[in-house]
This record gives structure tokens, C-alpha cells and sequence, in this order.
């Protein structure tokens, strides 16, 4: 087999937590008077949360001190939490859940590869928060994706060289990390539209078919 370590984003791969993520963002842009939409929100994936917040403030006229920031993304991040709350077992869907267990069935090492600093929680919250063989999230990390320090540091939790490791994403901003690391990629969503991605898929299960 070419690849013996996978690495999966979190949101919108193993589950789907943009909702959330929408509305948190949305109740701070509200706060602050500017424009918050769908739109917008997809330019948030697979980025920091810092970094998401600069992207809302790009439609606000006045200007936020440090701590102004700090105080409105420790606001957000509290009612995305609360939001998450409400997540369980029933969010993990049978497609995510069957492959997970036929590629551990391969004997591949699994790893997640998540910018978010909530990927233990989430994790717990769908059942899986033992499954995979290591985490690498935004509480272990400096530089958030397209920076591919958090693949590189995935890899080697699970001891497998990066040219054995593929991406699984859903952001071009994965995309582009997992180049940036020399790992393979397969994008899924709104990822399949980045021509750096080496694979394309519609529903996790078809990594199978790749394998």
C-alpha cells in the first residue's frame, strides 16, 4: 500500500460543525455592525481563529484594540461551545463511522490534522474521542493552515514519514498545507474545486476506492 498514515481535518470531514461556527461568527458580526453571510463564512475554513476574526473586520469602519479582539474571539469561541454542546453521536454519520473502521481494519495509522482548539471536545462529543491514534489541533500548533505544521507534527505522532501520509480535506487552505508538508491530499467539498488536491472525493467511504 502507497500510504500508511491517514490525517483528516475535523470539521467537514469526520463531522460538521459550520453551522455552528456560522452562527457563532454571525453574533459577533451583528455585535460589531458589519456584514456577516454564507459567503464570507467559507473564506473561515480551515483557518485560525484569530485569523477568522481579521476577515469579519475587513467590513468594520472603526478600528479594535488587542484586547478588544481577544474579548470578542474568547465570545465567540464560548457560544460556539455552547453550540457544541448539543452535538452526539448521532452527528458522526454511518459512511464517516464504517470507513474509519475499515481503514483501521488496513492497519493504517489514523490522525486528525484540525486547526481547532475544540477538536478533543468535538471529538468526545461524537464518540471518537479514542479512536484515532493521535491529535494534532490548534492547542499544539503556532501556524494554522496553509502553514503545514499541523500535518508535519500529525506524521510524527504516528511515526509514518510524510510522502506515507494523505490528507483528507475539505478546505483549500488543507489543501495547500498538505502540499506545503509533501503529503498527498483528498479533497472533499468545497476543497474539490483546488487543483493542487492529488485525489477528489464525494463521501469519505470512496478513500477506499483510492486505497
Amino acid at each position: 500500500m502507497k500510504y500508511s498514515g491517514i490525517i483528516f481535518d475535523l470539521d467537514g470531514v469526520i463531522c460538521h460543525t459550520d453551522q455552528y461556527h456560522y452562527m457563532a461568527w454571525k453574533m459577533i458580526a451583528d455585535k460589531l455592525g458589519v456584514e456577516f453571510n454564507e459567503e464570507i463564512n467559507d473564506h473561515l475554513r480551515g483557518i485560525s481563529r484569530a485569523e477568522s476574526l481579521e476577515i469579519v473586520l475587513k467590513n468594520y469602519n472603526g478600528i479594535l484594540t488587542e484586547n478588544e479582539k481577544a474579548m470578542y474571539l474568547k465570545e465567540k469561541n464560548e457560544f460556539y461551545k455552547e453550540l457544541l454542546a448539543d452535538m452526539s453521536k448521532k452527528d458522526l454519520s454511518d459512511d464517516v463511522k464504517k470507513t474509519l473502521v475499515e481503514l483501521r481494519d488496513k492497519g493504517l495509522k489514523l490522525a486528525i490534522g484540525s486547526s481547532s482548539k475544540n477538536a478533543k471536545f468535538i471529538l468526545k462529543q461524537i464518540g471518537l474521542e479514542d479512536f484515532f491514534d493521535a491529535i494534532s489541533d490548534g492547542n499544539n500548533i503556532s501556524h494554522s493552515k496553509p502553514n503545514p505544521e499541523v500535518f508535519i507534527k500529525a506524521a510524527e505522532m504516528i511515526d509514518i514519514e510524510n510522502e506515507k501520509c494523505l490528507v483528507v480535506e475539505d478546505a483549500g487552505a488543507g489543501i495547500e498545507a498538505a502540499c506545503n508538508a509533501g503529503m498527498y491530499s483528498v479533497a472533499i467539498g468545497v476543497a474539490k474545486s483546488n487543483a493542487k488536491a492529488t485525489y477528489r472525493i464525494n463521501k469519505l467511504s470512496e478513500i477506499l476506492d483510492i486505497l
